[in-house]
């Protein structure tokens, strides 16, 4: 652990103030973990198991024995200088940062090369999980609208509320977890930046479908990339179709019908069963149809994106069958405490 904080004030050096504060802080951060976890932790009964074929945001679990804690656990690329990269990046980033719709990062590890990251666990998966696993029921279109003004306010925070700003880079629904009351909570700052700092990268990194038309030919990342990411999020929620499997073109299809302004109940996603208000779901298309804009000088600010979502938004009565799932995530590492 201590090597780790050395990496971690080393990489501070001529950074400003506060993200050093960061750094000292990120230190005492695994006091909030109890001892049987930091004990678990360091013992070799730690094991990777097969990973092959899953995303490396994928989860595992780590179970303490004594008082029943259970952390999300994610486990980055093994002896790679890239997946060290990242697992700096999130503590450093996580460290300063603080939200209510942020993963809280508690703690992290490293053991044989490899970098683990260590979370509160968030008992109702992912955004995406919902949207395209069998096993969960569908959402509801106010819970879709919830879930999006969580992540808006996430990203307003971290464009506008943090100096200097910070763009996440890869805004999508399995980077979106769901606790226990179903609120929204953004995770994996792995790809993040200061935008004052690094706005250009060497190559392109990031989630094919929701990456921004201008950051693929320019390499130039901004916080209206992270706005382009959010609007084909909502086009997502909006439909239930993934971004990967031919979203947009779907998407401009249906505005070259409608103008970009109404008629976009042709293409919403057929489990919501017409339980919706058109007039709220064609203010939202038209909303995240201006957030995937070619041109980011047009698109909204995130400051404009959550006042627009807030008037559509009305609190909805606790679903209580939404608010659980008996589906386990899939576990890539397990501590086996005995």
């Amino acid at each position: 652990m201590e090597d780790i904080i050395e990496d971690l004030e080393e990489i501070a050096i001529g950074l400003p103030s506060d993200i050093k504060l960061a750094v000292a802080a990120i230190a005492r951060r695994r006091k909030l973990l109890s001892d049987d976890v930091l004990i678990a932790l360091a013992d070799a009964s730690w094991e990777i198991l097969d990973v092959s074929g899953l995303d490396v945001s994928d989860f595992g679990l780590i179970k303490a024995a004594e008082r029943c804690e259970t952390v999300a656990v994610k486990v980055l690329g093994a002896n790679s200088r890239q997946g060290e990269q990242e697992f700096l990046t999130e503590v450093l980033l996580l460290g300063r940062l603080h939200h209510k719709n942020l993963v809280a990062l508690v703690g992290y590890a490293t053991e044989r090369g490899r970098h683990m990251l260590l979370y509160i666990y968030m008992s109702n998966g992912s955004f995406a999980s919902h949207l395209y696993g069998k096993d969960y029921e569908p959402l509801s279109w106010d819970l879709r609208l919830s879930i999006a003004l969580d992540v808006a306010r996430v990203l307003e925070y971290l464009h506008y509320g943090v100096d200097p700003p910070i763009v996440h880079r890869d805004i999508k629904s399995s980077n979106i977890l769901l606790d226990e009351f179903m609120k929204a909570k953004v995770t994996d700052f792995g790809l993040s930046r200061p935008e004052m700092i690094n706005p250009r990268a060497s190559n392109i990194r990031g989630t094919f479908g929701y990456l921004d038309p201008e950051y693929i030919s320019t390499s130039t990342f901004t916080k209206k990339s992270d706005v382009y990411s959010f609007g084909v999020l909502l086009f997502e929620l909006i439909t239930g179709r993934n971004p990967q499997q031919g979203l947009m073109e779907y998407v401009k299809l249906a505005a070259m019908e409608s103008e970009g302004k109404i008629g976009w109940e042709e293409i919403v996603d057929p489990q919501l069963n017409e339980n919706y208000d058109v007039n709220k779901l064609n203010d939202m298309a038209s909303l995240a149809f201006k957030c995937v804009s070619g041109v980011s000088k047009t698109r909204p600010s995130m400051r404009t994106v959550v006042q627009a979502l807030s008037k559509l938004y009305k609190k909805p009565k606790r679903n209580h069958s939404q608010t659980s799932s008996t589906v386990q995530p899939i576990i890539i590492g397990v501590c086996r405490c005995s």
